[in-house]
């Protein structure tokens, strides 16, 4: 382990960073270093301020691959940084189609420009690895699931209560996108790839999910509508715009109503205090 070459790289990606970078508020309180608080970064990473501290003075312990993947992804790293970071740490960088939780700083950037709107980074698996809070709030939280339930696809054929916020009309259409990129990311990963792996777990849970694998041509899916049964405020009506990282398999999900809809409305009604 580099822990000179590491620590460089950590107070330089941190220093890089402006609190508007990462959806943060400056604050009143004036700064007197560049970039980020320590605190600041090491919430973005999932870490203490005193871990982060320790990495940056070359006194911390020898952090694991997971640890290393959850500072990328919050120090905004570049796929090349990663891999670099990766290296310092004394592991090989993740090979292509592995890392899924790194998104790529351009997708990230424009992720953390949505803190207002329903927003949400998801894997070709379906694991959400990216939500804002009105996301979260319209959606319900995504991140917490563990093992396969990680997988929004695996729980939506596996699990009926996860179907609860779609109307039931948008059913069928929500299971055949989700086969689809599921169909994409295994032709892409290959042979012995989790894609293919969940697939065919799948496969042997779900006769909806096997029927769906055999279409012939399935489509991904664009911009559509998608009924949102919400239990406080009601049904909410969105769009949501896909837009597609190819390298990494990830798909940033972007959620809109109508301008002067009641959906809007009660949009509006959902956001938590930050992000009205």
């Amino acid at each position: 382990m580099d822990r000179a070459g590491m620590a460089e790289l950590l107070r330089h990606r941190r220093e890089s960073l402006q609190p508007e970078d990462v959806g943060l508020e400056r604050g009143a309180r004036r700064r007197r270093a560049p970039g980020l608080r320590r605190e600041e970064a090491a919430a973005l990473c999932r870490m203490s301020a005193d871990y982060l501290s320790r990495l940056e003075q070359q006194r911390g312990p020898h952090p694991s691959e997971r640890m290393l993947s959850a500072i990328a992804t919050g120090l905004r790293m570049s796929v090349d940084e990663r891999d670099r970071l990766f290296v310092l740490g004394g592991y090989a960088p993740p090979p292509p189609g592995a890392g899924r939780g790194h998104v790529d700083v351009g997708l990230g950037t424009v992720f953390d420009r949505l803190h207002d709107l329903p927003a949400q980074i998801v894997t070709g698996l379906g694991e959400t690895i990216g939500q804002t809070p009105l996301a979260a709030a319209l959606l319900d939280d995504q991140l917490p699931h563990r093992g396969p339930a990680r997988s929004y696809t695996y729980r939506w054929f596996t699990r009926p209560e996860t179907r609860a916020r779609v109307a039931v009309e948008d059913h069928a259409l929500v299971g055949r996108a989700l086969a689809a990129v599921l169909r994409r990311s295994a032709a892409a990963t290959g042979a012995g790839s989790d894609a293919e792996a969940l697939a065919r777990h799948l496969a042997t849970e779900s006769a909806e999910f096997s029927a769906l694998w055999s279409e012939a041509t399935p489509r991904l899916p664009g911009t559509r509508r998608l009924r949102v049964e919400h239990p406080v405020v009601g049904r909410v009506e969105v769009r949501c715009q896909p837009l597609v990282d190819a390298a990494l398999d990830h798909y940033l999900l972007v959620y809109t109503a109508t301008p002067g809809s009641e959906s809007a409305a009660r949009l509006r009604a959902l956001a938590p205090p930050a992000a009205s």
